[in-house]
């Protein structure tokens, strides 16, 4: 479990300065490169536009951390979920099952490790944004690094808000010892943030960037993720709004859905914003993403860890011949379209395909998959919260075409399977989007709270052990509650 602690400390503040981003023009992800020897005091740092640079870089470097993309965030968002389950072996990480059963306590290391991943991101964010306005550079460039800044921290909040509901808004570096300790900020509060914030970064980030900056937030990013925001606010006309400026600025669903997810199609046309990685020979640091890791079909040829499992319930949600059950469900004994045969001795009967990166990738000694991005926001989901809009202000019409486009690209061409949705009442229309959802944006780590912000926690979690009026949320971690001298308090019924 690799993480970056090499924090660097001025003045009693935290910089979190985790490392020193080198720019490549020549390189696809050059703007996360790491030189890990390459490391600048903090006294001489925020000084100049390649300190500014380094700064944001920072910033999407520790996107791909371990709490940000792996075991605490799979176990945040996803186990709870209907769609995926523990996986890898009955006594490898028998916590997961405690979110899975919804019995997991405060105590449980993955609560804490990810609402200090998401603090990180949030203190790396805040110094961009307290430092940068006073450097002297091209300010053209300042205004879209404090964009990115605002895009980012809002990305993070909004993680925390929907895992943990009020948390501590902090938006700015402490400027002294008495600044540290803060209590939660109510969830409307920081929700208002967190649109501020999109807002913001929306009016001023580019549609696109040139090959040495692939992968950055845009403006296409930062409106999506607004969208999505919007709808757990159930404010439809602005996610209705929001959906459209994005479906006018060029995004297209990708023609192939199992392909979208593989390395040589990362940043596609469909893609709003996704989490870079990159496996660096020589530089293991950087190497240093292992969201494919835990989840690849774990064997010892082949690797991978076996963990975040999709469930039989999953299974059975794809409509027959719906190619987007074998495009995200990797099935033991089958040959990939790679040509990667998964043996029958691996654990378990299916593995999250869309993590999977074929073995002609992997190095020895760098974890597997190390390539793989995480694909944070895609244009099918700007389609579907759209038709969700759409469908809740007594549009129909338009709601059918935004859902059925999501179906033609899924089927493929063969028009045997996957037909349009043709229904216009209102109730019945909601359920087939939901199940949409449910299908598309499946082992996305979305599933969880989608349906928990749709207000079907019980019906569909219920069996579980999920109760309403406690489980919308998790527990406030006790180790940042003891940090705080108990000025954080815990949620209801934990």
């Amino acid at each position: 479990m690799r993480t970056y602690k090499n924090i660097i400390k001025q003045n009693g503040c935290v910089l979190g300065l985790l490392f020193t981003l080198l720019i490549a023009p020549s390189c696809k992800k050059s703007f996360l490169d790491v030189d890990p020897q390459g490391q600048q005091s903090a006294v001489d740092f925020w000084k100049t536009e390649e300190d500014a640079t380094k700064g944001v870089n920072a910033i999407y470097a520790g996107l791909r951390t371990w709490e940000n993309t792996a075991f605490p965030a799979i176990e945040i968002e996803s186990t709870g979920s209907d769609e995926a389950e523990k996986g890898s072996t009955p006594t490898d990480a028998i916590y997961f099952n405690l979110y899975d059963t919804f019995t997991v306590t405060s105590a449980e290391g993955a609560l804490n490790a990810f609402w200090a991943g998401q603090y990180r991101n949030i203190n790396l964010c805040n110094q961009v944004l307290d430092n940068v306005p006073s450097i002297s550079m091209n300010e053209t460039l300042k205004a879209r690094y404090l964009a990115e800044a605002k895009f980012i921290r809002a990305y993070s909040y909004f993680r925390l808000v929907r895992a943990y509901g009020d948390v501590p808004l902090r938006l700015n570096i402490p400027a002294d010892a008495s600044e540290y300790n803060i209590p939660r900020t109510d969830k409307a509060t920081v929700y208002e943030q967190i649109e501020k914030d999109l807002t913001e970064a929306a009016e001023v980030l580019p549609q696109s960037y040139g090959s040495a900056d692939i992968g950055r937030a845009t403006k296409g990013a930062a409106l999506g993720m607004h969208a999505k925001v919007a709808m757990y606010l159930k404010k439809w006309d602005l996610v209705l709004s929001l959906t459209s400026q994005v479906m006018g600025m060029g995004y297209s669903l990708f023609p192939d859905f199992e392909k979208e997810f593989r390395i040589e199609n990362e940043n596609s046309q469909e893609s709003l914003f996704e989490v870079q990685a990159e496996l660096l020979v020589g530089n293991n640091e950087a190497s240093n993403s292992q969201y494919s890791q835990v989840q690849g079909a774990a064997s010892v040829t082949e690797g991978g860890w076996g963990f975040n499992v999709p469930t039989p319930e999953l299974l059975a949600a794809f409509e027959p011949g719906d190619p987007r059950k074998d495009a995200t469900i990797l099935f033991r004994g089958e040959t990939t379209p790679q040509g990667d045969f998964i043996p029958e001795i691996v654990p378990n009967p299916m593995y999250n395909q869309k993590s999977y990166v074929p073995f002609r990738f992997y190095v020895s000694g760098y974890a597997q998959g190390a390539g793989q991005n995480f694909r944070v926001m895609r244009f099918a989901d700007v389609l579907l919260m759209n038709a969700e809009a759409a469908n809740e202000l007594g549009d129909p019409a338009q709601a059918l075409l935004s859902l059925n486009k999501v179906r033609e690209r899924a089927r493929g061409g063969n028009a045997a399977i996957l037909p349009d949705v043709t229904t216009t009442d209102k109730t019945a229309l909601r359920q087939a989007i939901y199940k949409e959802r449910q299908v598309e944006l499946a082992m996305e780590n979305d599933r969880y709270f989608d349906v928990i912000r749709q207000g079907r926690g019980a019906e569909v979690f219920g069996p579980k052990g999920w109760k309403a009026n406690k489980n919308e949320v998790w527990p406030i971690p006790q180790p940042e509650i003891d940090l705080s001298g108990n000025l954080l308090t815990q949620n209801p019924g934990y």
